[in-house]
């Protein structure tokens, strides 16, 4: 168990140096940091100034070096266009992106688990077929499309829920339902997958000897052992769905990071570029790394892997 986690370990800090050097190498190749920062009116006089002040002047080897020696002790830099601390900034930003997030895994695992359970239970009738056209559907349907249609028809015409903003608890609740429907479906088919073989297994046969009713056979016996890795991979899901929040946030202007990372992206706002793709990288690492711990711990054969 202890080389397993070791290597687990040693895997995520290897694709943490990876997202250092492909964030940073990304932000270089987009062209001259000097001259978007100094913007088209700058004189040749000022774009030496800028270059020189924020260290660009200097090899790209020596810049990054010293971007992660600085981030390794949590210093992510200074915004060029807020003028504070990054780290400062996503911190303030975070508990949106984080409760934005939570809400979005919690609506996919009460929708997607019954519907696994449904169509599992009517394996191969209309049914099963028409949750698997669900699934098919929402898998297929981009985010913002589905956000912009709950904004016109929820928000402005029937003006149930507030259409931006979180300054109540309702302003989360359609961009929650975007980042669930597109993570229900791969919840739903493994709930499906896992019910279909724990069913036929000869323990429920056993219990439906015995004469216990099908819900307690189903919800006791049944989803106890399918559920397990479903459990597992909600910490995936929850990595793609903080990652995801950045075209949620800017569709409705809910000031998360995501939204930190859109207008810094479109202001040239490199510091905080960097700093948004590293964090968000980091957090799925861990969420990923800890699926797989959990996964180890439900499933012994997997700690040889």
């Amino acid at each position: 168990m202890l080389q397993f986690l070791l290597r687990r370990a040693l895997l995520a800090v290897l694709v943490c140096l990876t997202v250092l050097v492909v964030s940073f190498v990304l932000t270089r190749l987009s062209g001259d940091l000097a001259i978007s920062i100094a913007g088209p009116n700058a004189t040749a006089e000022d774009i030496a100034t800028i270059r020189q002040n924020y260290g660009l002047d200097r090899p790209l080897v020596v810049q990054f070096l010293d971007w992660a020696a600085h981030a390794a002790r949590g210093d992510l830099g200074s915004s060029y266009l807020y003028h504070a601390p990054v780290a400062g900034l996503i911190a303030d930003r975070l508990p949106i992106t984080l409760t934005l997030g939570l809400s979005g895994l919690a609506i996919a695992l009460l929708v997607a688990i019954p519907l696994g359970i449904l169509s599992a239970m009517h394996e191969g009738t209309v049914i099963d077929r028409g949750i698997g056209l669900v699934a098919l559907i929402g898998q297929a349907m981009p985010s913002f499309w589905l956000g912009l249609v709950l904004i016109i028809v929820v928000g402005l015409k029937l003006q149930w829920l507030p259409i931006s903003g979180v300054d109540t608890w309702e302003g989360y609740i359609m961009p929650a339902i975007v980042l669930a429907f597109s993570a229900i479906p791969a919840l739903m088919r493994l709930t499906r997958a896992g019910m279909i073989d724990a069913l036929a297994s000869d323990y429920i046969r056993t219990a439906r000897a015995k004469g216990l009713r099908t819900a307690r056979i189903v919800l006791k016996h049944a989803l106890r052992n399918a559920a397990m890795p479903v459990v597992s991979v909600a910490a995936v899901q929850l990595g793609f769905m903080l990652g995801g929040s950045i075209v949620i946030e800017a569709v409705f202007a809910l000031h998360g990071v995501g939204y930190l990372a859109w207008e810094s992206i479109s202001k040239n706002d490199f510091p905080v570029v960097q700093a948004v793709v590293l964090f968000l990288a980091i957090v799925y690492i861990g969420l990923t790394l800890a699926a797989d711990m959990m996964n180890a711990v439900l499933d012994p054969r997997l700690r040889s892997a």
